[in-house]
């Protein structure tokens, strides 16, 4: 069962309702079909979007964008909530949304809520619940970013200091090493804590102000700033510094600084249980004995807590996520309601570890993530997982996001990785998202899977002496998914690397054999040339991915080799003697 887009809901309307202003469903409606222009991904923002901005529902195709990759995915994420995919079941249900230049494109629910008593033990099928658009997800630890929120309007309130000792607010933590980690190192996973508590906090203390006592006394295990170690004591700490320093919880913290001026009403912590209908189920716990853990928050340490931690504990749904990540977008603001100023903005979007390439992280939010940014990833690309199966991304640059909430571990956390459904969701609206070609001429695009190779080859050519190749190229990959340009001189029994030299923004500055990456998103002149080239000579760009990870993918126009007297091959004549392995020759003029 899927719920699309656009199915009249009670909760599609209530959104529709608040995002549209005054008179703009009909508007809305009446573009339903036409090609909406939407900003293509090849001519990345630079800045904020429009304060003003608001979430309003529109087809793929009146957003300007391709709906083809969109669909796909509705299809795929079916099938991994379907348990009769076998290995490829990653979710009992699952709902997402994806929103292009604040035009929510897709909006979706599939599978079931809560489908199971026990692990491998199903519910009286009359009492499952399908998943559905408005369903209230734990989120794991995408509750860091409210966290990382809070605090970043403590650093512009003053009473915080970035670079200023956690000792400074909170004393005791100095003990055992700790005196030196600042409020930075703590926001950016660089402090050396360990990644959990050791005995975990609901195992080893008998209440919260021993808990309490248990994170301050922590112990670290590397020198602060000298490692990158992903640690929910990070964000432990950060809640009690916060609530040091405003006298105020953080639940009261995040509810009247972030949920309520954003009218996120089905965000929080410890949901009421007037909400449980709503909410999706998570594990069947044996240890600590909780049974079905349904409408708590499902992270132990955060349990023991009493549901209120910095690293875990509160709920939502897409609706309201896309709200927070629109006001993201919009600079801080939604609606005429600011949480954030533009620079604290900038904030999350820094990169403050560049000492530790690969773990790039603004205050709070992950930067540049592939493995689960697909190919909406970049280096001001922000976002956050749960381990519950949850995932933010949001692109600055063509202005969109994704959020895909799922319940993968009900009823046991022993599943699959979700990491491809959010790969998924990403690269389907990087993909949906048009990319053109200069010029009018022929071009080719291939967006293949992992573990595969798409080539485009040339015909034998009537080379004579030193041939020119010159081509353009857009390419969106992983570093180590690349295409090369090869030549065979014994009718494609060998093929050997051509060096490349490439100009543009961001191109490669010396000769190079490859070209791969998402630093930037802008074509590439290409030049190459093949000495003592004869008759028979052929040419290929081939394009190979890795099993691991894909961007968008790679487009490919102007394709023209010459002789110094002679066209050998003009890509752009309908009859050019090419044969495509992989790739897909695009409309003319069109786009992908």
């Amino acid at each position: 069962m899927r719920i699309p887009v656009l199915a009249l809901t009670a909760a599609s309307a209530m959104v529709a309702a608040l995002a549209l202003p005054a008179g703009a469903t009909a508007a809305a409606s009446a573009a339903a079909g036409t090609d909406g222009g939407g900003r293509r991904f090849d001519q990345p923002y630079s800045g904020f979007a429009p304060a003003g901005t608001v979430l309003r529902p529109a087809s793929p195709r009146a957003a300007g964008l391709d709906p083809a990759p969109i669909a796909a995915f509705e299809e795929q994420v079916a099938a991994w909530a379907d348990p009769a995919s076998g290995a490829g079941y990653l979710f009992p249900g699952a709902t997402s949304l994806m929103v292009h230049d604040g035009k929510v494109v897709e909006r979706g629910a599939t599978g079931y809520a809560t489908r199971y008593s026990a692990p491998r033990t199903e519910l009286p099928e009359d009492q499952w619940a399908p998943a559905r658009t408005d369903t209230i997800y734990d989120l794991a630890s995408l509750s860091k970013l409210f966290t990382s929120l809070v605090a970043v309007q403590q650093l512009e309130a003053a009473t915080i200091r970035l670079d200023s000792p956690v000792a400074d607010y909170l004393p005791e933590f100095a003990v055992h090493g700790k005196g030196a980690i600042t409020i930075r190192q703590l926001l950016t996973h660089t402090s050396g804590l360990a990644p959990d508590p050791e005995p975990a906090l609901w195992q080893g203390y008998p209440d919260i102000p021993s808990r309490v006592k248990a994170i301050l006394d922590t112990t670290p295990v590397n020198p602060a700033g000298t490692t990158y170690t992903y640690s929910d004591l990070n964000m432990l700490t950060m809640q009690l510094v916060l609530e040091k320093v405003t006298g105020r919880s953080l639940d009261t913290l995040v509810r009247e600084d972030i949920t309520r001026p954003l009218h996120m009403t089905d965000t929080g912590y410890n949901p009421p249980a007037s909400k449980l209908s709503r909410i999706a189920a998570t594990e069947y716990e044996t240890t600590p004995a909780r049974g079905l853990v349904h409408g708590q928050v499902h992270d132990e340490n955060a349990w023991a807590m009493g549901g209120v931690a910095g690293h875990a504990g509160v709920f939502s749904t897409v609706d309201d996520l896309a709200v927070l990540a629109q006001a993201i977008l919009n600079g801080g603001t939604y609606r005429g309601h600011r949480v954030l100023s533009r620079h604290g903005v900038s904030l999350l979007e820094e990169n403050f570890n560049q000492a530790f390439p690969g773990d790039s992280h603004g205050l709070g939010f992950e930067l540049d993530q592939i493995w689960y940014m697909g190919g909406l990833s970049g280096p001001r690309t922000l976002g956050h997982t749960g381990f519950t199966g949850t995932s933010l991304v949001i692109d600055p640059e063509s202005r969109s996001f994704a959020v895909l909430l799922t319940n993968r571990v009900h009823a046991t956390r022993t599943t699959p990785s979700t990491n491809p459904a959010r790969r998924g969701i990403a690269g389907a609206l990087a993909q949906a998202m048009r990319v053109k070609a200069p010029g009018a001429g022929r071009s080719w695009f291939s967006g293949q899977g992992g573990g595969a190779t798409s080539t485009l080859t040339t015909g034998p050519l009537n080379a004579s002496g030193t041939v020119d190749v010159d081509f353009r190229s857009f390419v969106n990959t992983e570093s180590t998914d690349r295409l090369r340009l090869e030549a065979s001189s014994d009718g494609g029994a060998t093929w050997q690397p051509v060096t490349l030299r490439v100009t543009g923004t961001g191109a490669p500055a010396d000769g190079v054999t490859s070209l791969s990456g998402q630093a930037v998103r802008a074509w590439w002149r290409v030049h190459a040339e093949v000495p003592s080239a004869a008759s028979g000579l052929e040419l290929r760009w081939r394009y190979t991915t890795d099993s691991v990870y894909e961007g968008r993918g790679v487009n490919l126009s102007g394709l023209r080799v010459t002789d110094g007297t002679h066209v050998l091959l003009n890509g752009d004549k309908p009859d050019a003697p090419l044969t495509s392995a992989g790739w897909r020759e695009l409309p003319a003029g069109g786009g992908r």
